[in-house]
């Protein structure tokens, strides 16, 4: 038997930005669901993944929509906002490696800077490797996500009202699966922790959309002063 050549990292990182990209373009089949479930059309939710293409951000939309209608809106979109911030970061993180020479080349960067891409392009060694696994995992995260997104949309217009399957819960599930895996640290666990007290003990007695805006206040001071990241720190020192 002849033996099998060894994949280049350009290959490597295609395929694995292949893999990424069909992995998480599977979510798009909820976030549609959800979106009518929601009391969005079907063709509101394709066009929120068409522009707005962050997933987390699309979760937390609707999630506070389906938990406090059109009156939430206002902090919906501030949520949702908060969360999209983090893509500026990746940007800036991901200029050199990208390495755009053209206006329309830096555009689409822009547009398909997303957790997965980015992860992707970093987990690669070689320079070439690394811009290669985050064009392939965009692309194809962008257009499998709108693809099932309009599949789970026609989905759950079909299934009439999607409260009488439970989908009116599954936004906060959905979301929750989303950032189970980052919390490896004790500072994000700690985070969570804190962040999920405040907004239960919120819900009942502020609008809704409020508690969310709240437990990201918590995130956003304890990242700020990075406080259990310095006593972290202090007890690793010998």
């Amino acid at each position: 038997m002849r033996a099998t050549a060894p994949r280049s990292p350009g290959q490597l990182a295609t395929r694995q930005g292949i893999a990424v990209g069909v992995a998480t373009a599977a979510y798009g089949v909820s976030f549609g669901a959800l979106a009518v479930a929601a009391g969005l059309d079907v063709w509101q939710a394709c066009v929120l993944s068409l522009f707005m293409f962050t997933g987390g951000s699309q979760f937390a939309l609707v999630g506070i929509l389906a938990s406090g209608g059109v009156a939430a809106g206002g902090t919906a979109i501030a949520s949702a906002a908060l969360l999209g911030v983090r893509n500026a970061a990746y940007g800036m993180r991901m200029k050199p490696v990208v390495g755009a020479t053209s206006w329309w080349k830096t555009a689409g960067a822009a547009w398909l800077t997303i957790d997965e891409s980015t992860a992707v392009a970093l987990a690669q060694e070689d320079p070439a490797a690394r811009r290669r696994g985050f064009w392939v995992t965009g692309i194809v995260v962008y257009l499998g996500w709108n693809l099932t997104t309009l599949v789970g949309a026609l989905i759950g217009d079909l299934l009439g009202d999607t409260r009488a399957y439970g989908l009116d819960a599954a936004a906060a599930a959905a979301f929750l699966g989303l950032i189970w895996p980052r919390l490896k640290s004790h500072q994000t666990i700690a985070v969570a922790c804190a962040a999920a007290v405040v907004a239960a003990a919120l819900t009942p007695v502020v609008a809704p959309g409020m508690p969310v805006l709240a437990a990201a206040l918590v995130a956003v001071l304890v990242g700020t002063t990075n406080l259990l990241g310095r006593r972290t720190a202090r007890e690793a020192t010998p």
